[in-house]
């Protein structure tokens, strides 16, 4: 049965997976903070298997698999995969949704959901966030980092891309609510500003939780 909320994205993206690579691809270069935190949960993964959930074209992906990690990306949109594959050659890529993830239960060690909620409202995390919990080993780590905020912005043009696509802020007490009940402990938070002239003027939130 089609699912008309990943279709949506699907058709959203499809157009604006090779101009998001091409723009966003290099990212974490100009965000230490990021970098920090990624760093952290892939000393605290090291010898694990780790999902990006999410994944886009691939530059966290690319990011931790340099730091040593046994790891692969996920994502909804077959155009992204695409870009994924064919920048990182040496890293396992495939289409997947992160309400039903193709992995057995416990099989990672770490998920990294950076804006892999930004499609999603609020109130409609539990069900995601029950299914990362399912696929994480005891002990094992969700790295979720958000826009902070209450805000929805669509957008019809991305990257110079038609499109159209709602991108959702997210109360940070609202996250960690979800993560909580669906069965984690907050072990980390770190909040930021944006990175003036590298981003979208928000509030970034970045969460570690421990199932």
């Amino acid at each position: 049965m089609s699912d008309p909320r990943a279709d949506q994205l699907r058709s959203g993206y499809a157009t604006v997976a090779h101009a998001y690579r091409e723009q966003l691809g290099n990212e974490l270069a100009g965000k230490p903070l990021d970098r920090a935190f990624l760093d952290a949960f892939a000393e605290r993964c090291a010898g694990g298997r780790i999902a990006d959930i999410g994944c886009g074209p691939g530059h966290v992906t690319r990011y931790l698999a340099a730091l040593g990690a046994n790891v692969e990306g996920i994502d909804l949109s077959p155009e992204m995969i695409g870009e994924a594959r064919a920048a990182h050659p040496q890293i396992t890529f495939s289409v997947g949704d992160m309400f039903a993830l193709p992995h057995e239960s416990g099989a990672l060690a770490g998920i990294v959901a950076f804006y892999a909620i930004v499609h999603l409202r609020s109130d409609e995390l539990g069900p995601p966030f029950r299914e990362l919990h399912r696929v994480l080993a005891a002990g094992g780590l969700a790295a979720v980092a958000f826009h902070a905020g209450t805000d929805t912005v669509h957008v019809d043009e991305l990257f110079g891309c038609a499109t159209s696509l709602d991108f959702m802020f997210h109360p940070p007490e609202a996250v960690i609510a979800a993560l909580l009940e669906a069965g984690f402990t907050l072990e980390a938070r770190l909040d930021r500003e944006p990175y003036p002239g590298a981003e979208h003027p928000s509030r970034r939130t970045y969460l570690l939780a421990r199932r």
